[in-house]
Parts: structure tokens; sequence; C-alpha cells
């Protein structure tokens, strides 16, 4: 634990595991740390990439102002694995927003993740482990496999209970922007 946070916050990459895959991580604050997640994956910048944490407080700077009623609605689902996009605070790097003015955020609830982001006290970028168009990795042999020296280090250790990436939601409609996926499936 002590080493992952460490090297997040000296603007390392590093896998590890979440409730469904195990995903990159780095620091949103490291423009260096997410350009290198998006080669390593091979990402498109315009889709943007997640903001996980070990709770809203530490979420809220990185969004604009929450109606309570649409805050009501998050905490219904966190921690948990429904990540929410959200209207993004001004002056959000667009490499998190894809360019636009919005913001895919989740609060975790698998343990090592959420002690990862309590520890930095900071939300971490959190996206499925796998190359663009290749299935994310279920396992820490499968990420060391897949992405073996383009990461800093991978964390070994169980997944949560979910079959695969988080469900996403838009917070202010609630509507489904992508369904709870299979791990068999390719990333989209």
């Amino acid at each position: 634990m002590h080493r992952a946070a460490h090297l997040i916050a000296a603007g390392g990459v590093i896998v590890h595991p979440t409730e469904g895959v195990f995903g990159l991580a780095c620091d949103p604050g490291s423009p260096e740390a997410i350009d290198r997640i998006l080669e390593i994956k091979r990402r498109d910048r315009a889709k943007g990439l997640i903001l996980l944490a070990h709770n809203w407080e530490t979420l809220q700077p990185w969004c604009a102002p929450l109606d309570p009623g649409v805050c009501a609605r998050l905490s219904k689902h966190w921690p948990g694995h429904t990540t929410f996009i959200v209207p993004a605070a001004a002056g959000i790097d667009p490499r998190l927003t894809g360019g636009r003015d919005t913001l895919a955020v989740r609060v975790t609830a698998h343990p090592f993740s959420r002690a990862l982001c309590a520890q930095l006290k900071s939300p971490i970028v959190s996206t499925s482990a796998n190359r663009g168009g290749r299935p994310p990795a279920r396992s820490a042999r499968e990420a060391r496999r897949a992405l073996g020296g383009d990461v800093d280090l991978v964390v070994g250790g169980a997944l949560g209970t979910a079959v695969g990436p988080s469900e996403i939601r838009d917070a202010l409609s609630d509507r489904v922007v992508r369904a709870a996926t299979p791990t068999n499936t390719l990333e989209k």
C-alpha cells in the first residue's frame, strides 16, 4: 500500500484491484502520468477518464456544485460499483474530461482502492488495465502479461464481487450511459 501511494504521489502509474477488474491508476494532478496512462492503453483522449475516491468529499473539488437531490442519488450508490458523470469544476484537465464539461467519478467500495485513496487524501485516475480493444485484466498476472514494463507497479489482490467494469450513469438524469459489462467483452 505505502509503495503504491508513494509511486502515485511521485507521478508513477500502477495497476491495482478494483470491484470488477484491475485498473491503471495515477495522480489526476499529474499531466505526465495521465499521458502515460493514455499511451499505455492506446486510449483516445476524447474518451476521458474516471476519478476514483474513498469518499465524496475528496471528489467535490473536481466537480461543479451539485443539487442536493443529485447528491442524495449518488449517496444511494456509493460506496459501490457505479460511476457517475457529473458537471466538472472549472479548469479540470481536458485529459480527464475528454474535452467535455463533465467528469466521471466514483466512490469505490474496494478495500485496497479505498485505502489507497485515503492514504493519498486524494482521488486517483482509474481506468481498466488493458490496451484499447482488449479485455480488462482480471488478475495481477493478466495485467503483468498485458502491460508488463509499461507500469511502475502491479499490486496483487482480490477483486470485488462485480463482474466487470462499472456501470456509468449520468448524475443529472440518472440515465445509464454504460451498463456494467461482463469481463469477457471488449472495452468500448
